[in-house]
């Protein structure tokens, strides 16, 4: 898709806050500083639209962005990060569950996982739970222009293993390159 219209709604913290439109979502969710507003912004070519940087734990609200009329993207809080307090990373565990429990137009769920890395504990209980909940879903594996050829190939394998999910399920994704960009839209454009 080629993208001319991308902006930022709303960064909620309840569910009062959620856009109030019957439009469908994509909720982004992975470890802190996984790269899911560097995928936002590479899908929507935009350099700036999420915002980017190199400290983990920066998205702390659920960003709703309206694409094209037709969608919205969530960027969702990271999980896994120790540096902020337990108050805090229960704060973003509370509105995350709340999003995914109580959205209605929640479509699918991408999980973002890095590529150079078998899944943490706790990419797997997060795996583990949109698989039950019956959405649909993608993985997609970051920052692989970190690895060489060969290796793309052999940590999709470990990934695949490690989730217990066909290779169909795993998209190798670059935002410095757009590697798997057109994938991750053929699959929006598809459901």
């Amino acid at each position: 898709m080629n993208v001319n219209n991308a902006e930022l709604i709303i960064s909620a913290v309840s569910s009062r806050q959620y856009p109030n439109v019957t439009l469908p979502e994509i909720a982004f969710a992975g470890r802190s500083n996984v790269g899911k507003s560097s995928l936002i912004n590479r899908l929507v070519n935009r350099k700036k639209l999420a915002r980017t940087s190199s400290s983990p734990g920066k998205t702390a609200t659920l960003n709703f962005y309206k694409i094209e009329n037709a969608l919205y993207f969530v960027d969702l809080p990271g999980y896994g990060y120790a540096k902020v307090s337990w108050n805090e990373r229960q704060k973003w565990a509370d509105m995350i569950n709340e999003y995914l429990a109580k959205s209605a137009q929640l479509k699918a769920i991408f999980q973002l996982v890095d590529a150079r890395h078998n899944p943490t504990k706790e990419d797997i209980t997060m795996f583990d739970w949109i698989k039950a909940s019956g959405l649909d879903y993608m993985v997609i594996a970051t920052k692989t222009d970190k690895l060489g050829k060969t290796a793309v190939a052999k940590n999709k394998a470990a990934i695949c293993e490690a989730l217990d999910v066909g290779e169909d399920k795993v998209i190798m994704f670059s935002a410095e390159t757009g590697l798997g960009k057109e994938d991750i839209w053929d699959y929006i454009d598809n459901n």
